[in-house]
């Protein structure tokens, strides 16, 4: 959409009405003037996104990948006798001078964006032009073209990932003697540590690598099969000219394709973003949990003069972990049209088309302006101490009635036997608000195997952290060849 400014008005006489607050009872724009902005439409123009991932997927650089993968085509039928080597010299020379500008104008003309361009980069290449697109249907272009954009992206999105690993591995190793308590079903249960916390999130960052490496094979790939997808156009260079071709580019082959690559690839892709953001979401509202008023054991960084709310000063939320859940469901939901662009009629029909314009970026960029912003929120996540070992002493021990379970079990009470008695003991400490430790103190079927000082001991949190800084340890060693700060 354009919004055009009035300017250059003449003053109005008295009297007369300000022709810019007519209220026009039509729909038509204002007549164009010397002055004009774009609005912006999509957050993603002025509000989310990095811009190396913004640049993978902009029109200038699908642009300059559509005539590499032109450029490519020549290339390969040169070497292999198809067209005239010195032509595809020219071709290879010339085709990166070509003018998005003027593809723009020929489309408006034919209404054909492939052709558009392939004319564009004729015009650049002379003589040597008549060989552009020589046996290709546009999609052998296009799905190349979108191969050397997923390569950009696997790479900013392999850097993220790793930077974001080794953030998980640096707090779990500062932490990783930082008891607290846990949580399961959103009540306190034995305690744990937050460096086992980051590790987990570290291991699981580590196997998007691992989905990440071993889908790109699968994903950045290229064609140059032809209208059906049988090579007929080239005759018998056509697995010739494909294998060079991707070669030129760095870039794998499909085996076989029908007009179009298949879009299991691309699926596979989309799934992985959402993945990607799904952890990204989960460990946003762990964050978020943490940070309520009630619970304040972490606090997203704020700066000195950021303000939290619009009416009460007080406020310091954790918008970027809200922001990071909030775009996390937007990447998911591309999964469901991610999948459907493969249904396609017989050798291809053009509904992904449409919806792989919106589908490739949102997630692309979506799922990579999450990385950053949630490795930043990692990196400088304040940890409140205090409130730490407030939470982790609230219950006064009966959150260990597990300790004191298993040392009776060891010591030889059925273990039966022994849930039920501390069972019942924790529900009697929690309706007297009493430390389970005094409750135990006084049942001789316990005493009879545990003592009051070794109860008191076994209710201490420092005492049942069992291996966590063990596992935190060996997760570090494991992963730290594989990432970077």
């Amino acid at each position: 959409m354009r919004i055009y400014l009035f300017s250059g008005m003449k003053k109005n006489c008295p009297g007369e009405r300000d022709p810019r607050l007519t209220t026009h009872r039509t729909n038509s724009l204002p007549k164009k003037t010397n002055t004009s902005f774009t609005m912006a439409i999509h957050p993603i123009d002025f509000r989310y996104g990095t811009p190396e991932m913004k640049r993978v997927w902009s029109e200038d650089n699908r642009f300059t990948c559509i005539v590499r993968a032109e450029m490519a085509l020549a290339h390969a039928q040169g070497v292999v006798g198809m067209i005239p080597a010195e032509d595809a010299a020219v071709i290879e020379k010339k085709a990166l001078s070509a003018s998005r500008v003027r593809a723009k104008e020929i489309e408006a003309e034919i209404s054909h964006d492939t052709m558009a361009i392939t004319r564009a980069i004729s015009e650049v290449c002379g003589d040597a032009g008549r060989w552009i697109h020589y046996g290709a249907t546009s999609n052998d272009i296009l799905d190349t073209a979108t191969g050397l954009q997923l390569k950009e992206a696997y790479d900013l999105l392999e850097k993220k990932l790793s930077t974001l690993m080794a953030v998980f591995l640096k707090r779990a190793d500062e932490t990783k003697n930082l008891i607290c308590i846990a949580r399961t079903h959103g009540q306190q249960g034995v305690p744990t540590t937050y460096g086992l916390r980051f590790a987990i999130w570290a291991s699981e960052v580590s196997r998007h690598l691992i989905r990440l490496r071993e889908s790109r094979p699968r994903v950045v790939v290229g064609q140059m099969t032809g209208a059906v997808g049988t090579m007929a156009a080239m005759g018998e260079h056509g697995i010739e000219v494909q294998a060079e071709m991707m070669k030129y580019l760095g870039i794998g082959s499909v085996d076989v394709s029908s007009q179009v690559i298949s879009r299991d690839r691309y699926a596979e892709y989309i799934f992985l973003l959402a993945n990607i953001a799904t952890t990204l979401d989960k460990v946003g509202i762990e964050v978020r949990t943490l940070q309520r008023t009630e619970i304040g054991e972490v606090e997203e960084s704020f700066s000195k003069k950021q303000v939290g709310s619009s009416t009460m000063p007080h406020k310091r939320n954790p918008i970027k972990s809200e922001q990071v859940c909030g775009l996390a469901r937007i990447v998911r939901a591309m999964v469901e049209p991610a999948l459907l662009n493969n249904t396609l009629w017989d050798e291809r029909d053009l509904t992904n088309s449409s919806a792989e314009r919106i589908t490739f970026l949102e997630t692309s960029i979506l799922c990579d302006h999450c990385l950053q912003v949630m490795t930043g929120v990692i990196e400088n996540l304040t940890i409140n101490t205090e409130a730490v070992e407030r939470n982790l002493r609230y219950l006064h021990g009966i959150n260990l009635a597990e300790s004191v379970m298993i040392e009776l079990t060891k010591r030889g009470m059925k273990r039966e036997e022994a849930h039920e008695t501390i069972r019942e003991a924790s529900m009697e400490a929690l309706s007297a608000k009493m430390p389970l430790a005094e409750i135990l103190a006084v049942k001789p079927e316990v005493t009879e195997y545990v003592s009051a000082e070794e109860i008191a001991k076994l209710l201490q949190p420092e005492n049942y952290a069992g291996l966590a800084g063990v596992q935190v340890e060996n997760l570090m060693r494991k992963l730290a060849p594989y990432c970077t700060l």
